[in-house]
């Protein structure tokens, strides 16, 4: 009973989760609204971009954690909806022991690579690459907390969180751009967004009691969920971000301001709807067998998620204009960018969707593939992305014909599950 109580909250949390994350995305595209207007001026040219490619820097050193989180959170769940709750007590200390271990050490591994990472991805000053390390390390400790909170299912606080961390970012970016107009004050009101995780201490007392002796996670199964889970966050990396990254390393200070502000209404679309995929992910990790009832729930989620993409991507070329100009980057190569950009961001979320889907039904053979995918897409506009018109040419063509090859390898999946499924 207790499982099918949880399991009827699924698109109730699914919902109030992706209109609270909408929220905060609009929170985002207004801190995007100031800061480039900030960046307006002749000697500001290109802080812009800066600013938006160094985030992007950011959330790459954090990889390492992201995955662990991941994992986590895919084995975490597992028990949480499945009621095993004696179980569950000393997973979470043995899962707290291995974040803690992870996130020391991807910080060692932030402060060692953040200079040479640097000097690749072409980040020009030592201020904002100190800065931008401030926030890897930020950004890993507070994940360590909310690791354990998305397997748990706590999707509204989190989205509480994810607002409120919007709103501080707003408060702390304007004044400190008004300032100074270059992108380390910029990139400073993204360390300011870390405040809000500190909620969670209100929290900690709802946290399963630790059972004196805490039970280790390390099992066959485990390591599976990490392995996946490495594929597939790689892969969500690297088809959402990847394209920053080259734009940063290759594209000139103008052509950088008006490839971020395209690349931020395109990728818009990805972000408001992914809270759908959290949901899905945590749910279906929680059971190895999907029937009647819970499939059908899981799939309308899929549903929503492809028509909010394929939607907001019609609304956003048509308002595209709209967008910019309050963006100031109203400039006619940067709404060109816009629908090539739109077509690649709706392909590379449905990707995004069955490679999650993949990872939480343990499709070992499928999430390994769309991590290859990603690293490959990646790597194909590293090679040939060297200009802007040479990148938007191949991205809406490489993230088709990635989709096309998951998703006929989803199908072939689906079709070997049991009848009853």
């Amino acid at each position: 009973m207790k499982s099918t109580a949880r399991v009827g909250k699924l698109l109730q949390s699914g919902i109030i989760f992706t209109v609270i994350s909408f929220l905060t995305t609009l929170i985002h595209y207004v801190f995007q609204v100031i800061i480039s207007r900030k960046f307006d001026s002749p000697a500001a040219q290109g802080e812009f971009g800066l600013m938006n490619n160094t985030v992007t820097f950011i959330t790459f050193l954090g990889l390492p954690l992201a995955i662990a989180q991941q994992a986590v959170t895919h084995y975490v769940a597992r028990f949480h909806f499945s009621g095993e709750d004696a179980r569950l007590h000393g997973l979470l200390a043995g899962c707290r022991k291995f974040l803690f271990h992870i996130t020391l050490a991807g910080s060692v591994a932030a402060i060692l690579l953040i200079k040479p990472l640097g000097d690749f991805f072409n980040i020009p000053r030592l201020a904002l690459t100190l800065i931008a390390l401030i926030c890897v390390l930020g950004n890993l400790w507070s994940s360590y907390a909310s690791a354990l909170c998305q397997g748990l299912g706590w999707f509204k606080r989190l989205a509480l969180i994810g607002l409120l961390a919007a709103v501080m970012r707003v408060l702390v970016g304007w004044p400190a751009t008004t300032i100074s107009p270059m992108a380390e004050w910029a990139v400073l009101g993204s360390v300011a967004m870390l405040l809000p995780n500190f909620i969670l201490f209100f929290w900690r007392h709802e946290f399963p009691r630790r059972q004196p002796d805490s039970v280790s996670p390390w099992n066959a199964e485990f390591i599976q969920f990490v392995i996946v889970s490495t594929a597939c966050v790689i892969g969500n990396n690297f088809f959402t971000q990847g394209d920053t990254l080259v734009s940063n390393k290759y594209f000139s200070m103008a052509d950088r301001d008006a490839y971020s502000a395209a690349e931020k209404l395109a990728v818009a679309l990805v972000t408001a709807v992914a809270p759908l995929l959290t949901v899905l992910f945590t749910h279906r990790s929680s059971r190895q067998d999907h029937h009647g009832d819970e499939l059908w729930d899981q799939l309308k989620l899929i549903g929503l998620y492809a028509a909010g993409l394929i939607i907001g991507a019609a609304c956003l070329y048509f308002l595209r204009i709209y967008g910019l100009q309050l963006l100031h980057r109203d400039t006619p190569a940067a709404e060109a960018m816009v629908g090539r950009l739109s077509v690649a961001m709706v392909f590379v979320g449905l990707s995004q969707a069955l490679g999650m889907w993949s990872l939480a039904s343990r499709w070992t053979k499928l999430s390994f593939l769309y991590g290859v995918l990603s690293l490959g897409y990646w790597g194909l506009l590293l090679t040939v992305g060297k200009t802007p018109g040479a990148l938007l040419d191949t991205m809406p063509v490489a993230a088709g014909g990635t989709f096309l090859i998951l998703f006929v390898f989803w199908i072939a999946a689906m079709r070997k599950q049991p009848p009853a499924a």
